[in-house]
């Protein structure tokens, strides 16, 4: 099916539409969205509009059918506070921790609000957003790194239970995010009121990632990647909870909002999508590179050619990728960024997990450092353990003015009469927490797998 596409590495928009997307609706020729929008809706340029990605079929096999810029401020009914009773009002926007791995500052924050909600409807809330953190935990490398996050809850009380455009268009339901189905004019894209859930946003401590739940059980979700410059996120993802491959339209688009991974999928037969020509793309799963070439100049994704991935084959350099059938080649041939329910490969996985340590730190002072420690004091910190299969855990060393105790190594608190002071000199005790896993072997990135805390101690 010929989709709504943003090319990787240009600035241009198009939009191709087909039959598929609205039942009875002819061909329509591909062209500028821009163009494409004055003709229907002459008010559009004085409107915001936000770049989405439109979710893969459900009964397909690509992952996204490209982007498209749709309304910020959604196009559905939404509840105003006349709409809810005094006791509704009362529980809207309840903010609650449904996973608590530790301080916002050291960890990734995750902000899940649901749409189509009634008062009544709070714990089935709960239930969706507990079940749907579950999903993408399920997925590697969210499975070994777990206990890097938070999870908020946010309650959205909505006047009516359900979303629009479920079952069928002409269904219109007030709700306090306006989420609907039918998003310019494709069923399956349910978008947002964008405003009204960076309401709820705010009211989380923090928010890395976040995802908005709808109150059905249609397949459908959006994906805008924009981060957010007031509020911090990376980006939202919109998902049914209802429905079974909706968890995995969200980690694919985490893809993009936390790995900065492009899209792998293409489009055979699309106009002015056969063969790409522009310059080199930025992301690191994608290049004009074939496997030779990325060797020779040690580019994107070269340290892991030749090596079996996780989600079957060889990493390579295959033709395809960025929406484009030639001209751009993606490391293996059907990687979650091009496949609803397929891991990430290789690059994919070490991408995602630079994209988690970019939000979270692995040592956490449990013991202040603003003061300095004294003989009855311990220097605490907390490492979160990884869930991995493979058992592996961070490494914790101990130093003392630079030099390594290495009969402390491992442990998370040393009582400062350990350290064997024999001086009255105010000296530095340092631990450092390292996550030396063989998934990332790209040394800019190792960099930043590693965490520091220092004390000043003295007799």
């Amino acid at each position: 099916m010929p989709p709504l596409i943003r090319p990787a590495g240009a600035r241009t928009t198009l939009r191709a539409c087909v039959a598929a997307l609205c039942a009875g609706a002819a061909l329509l020729a591909a062209g500028p969205v821009g163009a494409a929008r004055a003709a229907v809706d002459p008010d559009a340029p004085t409107r915001t509009r936000v770049e989405v990605e439109v979710p893969g079929p459900e009964f397909g096999g690509e992952a996204g059918s490209g982007r498209i810029r749709v309304p910020a401020g959604g196009g559905a009914a939404t509840t105003g506070p006349a709409r809810l009773s005094e006791a509704e009002r009362a529980a809207d926007g309840r903010v609650a921790k449904l996973v608590d791995n530790g301080p916002v500052a050291d960890r990734l924050d995750v902000v899940v609000i649901g749409d189509g909600y009634t008062a009544a409807e709070t714990e089935k809330f709960h239930t969706d957003a507990r079940e749907k953190w579950a999903e993408v935990t399920a997925v590697e490398p969210y499975t070994t790194y777990r206990n890097l996050f938070n999870v908020w809850t946010v309650d959205a009380v909505s006047h009516d239970s359900g979303v629009s455009g479920d079952p069928d268009r002409a269904t219109t339901r007030d709700t306090a995010l306006g989420s609907y189905f039918w998003c310019e004019d494709i069923e399956r894209l349910l978008c947002i009121d964008q405003p009204k859930v960076d309401a709820y946003v705010a009211k989380a401590p923090a928010a890395d990632l976040v995802i908005v739940l709808a109150n059905s059980a249609k397949y459908g979700g959006a994906g805008y990647n924009e981060p957010s410059a007031t509020l911090g996120y990376e980006g939202i993802s919109t998902a049914s909870a209802g429905h079974p491959k909706s968890g995995q339209v969200a980690i694919h688009e985490t893809g993009h909002s936390l790995g900065k991974l492009a899209d792998e999928y293409f489009y055979p037969g699309v106009p002015d999508y056969e063969a790409y020509t522009g310059p080199e793309p930025s992301e690191s799963n994608i290049s004009t590179l074939p496997a030779d070439r990325l060797a020779d100049r040690h580019a994107k994704w070269y340290r892991w050619l030749g090596e079996t991935s996780p989600d079957g084959g060889t990493v390579g350099a295959y033709e395809g990728g960025g929406y484009y059938v030639t001209g751009l080649r993606r490391p293996t041939d059907g990687s979650l960024m091009r496949v609803l329910g397929k891991p990430f490969n290789l690059p994919g996985v070490e991408s995602m997990i630079a994209g988690f340590h970019q939000h979270a730190r692995i040592a956490t002072p449990l013991t202040p450092t603003d003061r300095t420690l004294r003989m009855r004091s311990t220097a605490r910190v907390a490492v979160p353990r990884l869930t991995g299969a493979d058992g592996r855990q961070p490494v914790v060393r101990w130093y003392l003015d630079g030099r390594e105790l290495k009969r402390l190594q491992g442990r998370t608190e040393v009582p400062v009469a350990d350290l064997r002071l024999f001086d009255l000199r105010t000296h530095k005790l340092t631990v450092t927490a390292e996550d030396r896993t063989p998934s990332v072997r790209d040394p800019e990135i190792a960099r930043t797998l590693k965490s520091t805390v220092d004390w000043n101690v003295r007799l």
